[in-house]
């Protein structure tokens, strides 16, 4: 199916730009989290960060030391002062995914990019150069006031854009964050770039794609 959308928006964190959180804690932890007990404190660390969104609005530096706290509370491992800023500092050094910003350089002069991200006015433009393509906006989630996956981080791009929905296709590797309240508030199409990071559904509505340079065919370019 080919979908003629008025906007196409993106997820930029782990859809655009390779989300490597996990990995920099990780490094971050070495020393002080065993090697077999790693995984789990990843995931914790993972899952307060979706906890600690879901509530009002605060700065992401805040999510992140917030997150991070309760995973070494959970799992018994100090936790310093300078952890969360080593975790925040690195974001804006991390980079596309193969093959994006050609993808998003083909699909540009046809359908206007927006980025819709759970980010900082101040941390955003750094991935944002990364990326290169022409956006025609980009929307955080300080901005908005809200996180995704709440409906305000949404709505909020939508009043912007003067475009609701049903106009609209949103390109996101992550089910829980963006295309499960993708599908409750009603998007023309919603493609899933599967990443490996998140189960996959099939329960959703979307175009689960395997490689980004699959997402221009369904825009009929």
């Amino acid at each position: 199916m080919i979908f003629k959308p008025k906007f196409i928006s993106f997820d930029c964190y782990g859809t655009l730009i390779n989300f490597e959180m996990g990995p920099t804690a990780k490094v971050l932890f070495r020393d002080r989290v065993s090697a077999d007990r790693m995984s789990a404190f990843l995931n914790s660390f993972k899952a307060y960060r979706l906890d600690e969104v879901l509530g009002d609005w605060k700065p992401f530096y805040d999510v992140v030391g917030n997150s991070i706290q309760r995973a070494c509370k959970a799992h018994g491992i100090e936790c310093l002062a300078s952890d969360t800023r080593s975790l925040y500092d690195a974001v804006p050094t991390w980079q596309p995914h193969p093959n994006v910003v050609e993808v998003l350089e083909a699909i540009a002069p046809h359908v206007p990019l927006v980025i819709l991200s759970n980010s900082m006015v101040d941390l955003i433009p750094h991935s944002v150069a990364h990326l290169k393509a022409p956006f025609h906006a980009v929307y955080t989630a300080e901005e908005a006031r809200a996180y995704k996956p709440r409906m305000q981080a949404f709505e909020y791009m939508f009043d912007q854009l003067g475009c609701g929905p049903v106009q609209m296709m949103h390109v996101s590797s992550s089910f829980r964050y963006d295309l499960m309240t993708a599908s409750d508030l009603g998007f023309m199409a919603k493609a899933f770039i599967d990443r490996g990071h998140e189960p996959t559904s099939t329960e959703y509505g979307v175009s689960r794609l395997t490689d980004i340079r699959q997402l221009p065919a369904l825009l009929g370019l």
